[in-house]
C-alpha cells in the first residue's frame, strides 16, 4: 500500500504543483482570467499542462488506490510507477516546448506512457473481481 500512496501523492503534487504555477504565471504576466491562444504563450502552456494533468490524475489515483489495497503484484507497481512518471514526463514536455503546436518528444512518451499504463491498471483492477 506504501507504492499506492506515494504515487497518489505524487499525482496530487503534480496537480497542485502545476496550479500554483499558473497562478505565479498569471501573477507574473498580469493576466487575471483566461490566457491567449496562442501556443507559445508561457501562461497557455502552463494552464494546458494542468487542466491536462488533471484530467488524468484523478482516475489513475482512483485505480492505483484500488489496486494498491490488494497486494498487488511486482508488475502492477512498476506500472504505477510508470503512470506516474509518464505524467511528470508529459507535463514537463508541454511546459518546456518551444510551442504546443508542434509535437514534443516527451509529450509524445508521457501521453503513450499514460496510456499504456493506465490501460494495464483498469486490466489489474478487473482481476480483482
Amino acid at each position: 500500500m506504501a507504492t499506492a500512496i506515494t504515487c497518489t501523492a505524487l499525482l496530487g503534487l503534480l496537480v497542485f504543483g502545476l496550479g500554483l504555477a499558473v497562478s505565479l504565471t498569471r501573477g507574473r504576466t498580469g493576466t487575471i482570467s483566461g490566457s491567449a491562444a496562442d501556443p507559445a504563450d508561457p501562461l497557455h502552456k502552463m494552464v494546458r499542462a494542468h487542466g491536462n494533468a488533471t484530467e488524468y490524475a484523478a482516475m489513475l489515483s482512483v485505480l492505483i488506490l484500488l489496486i494498491g489495497s490488494r497486494e498487488p503484484t511486482t508488475w502492477v507497481l512498476w506500472t504505477m510507477w510508470i503512470a506516474v512518471a509518464s505524467r511528470y514526463l508529459h507535463a514537463a514536455g508541454m511546459i518546456f516546448c518551444s510551442t504546443l503546436a508542434q509535437p514534443h518528444p516527451l509529450r509524445f512518451v508521457g501521453a503513450l506512457g499514460t496510456y499504456l499504463a493506465g490501460l494495464a491498471l483498469c486490466v489489474a483492477a478487473f482481476r480483482l473481481v
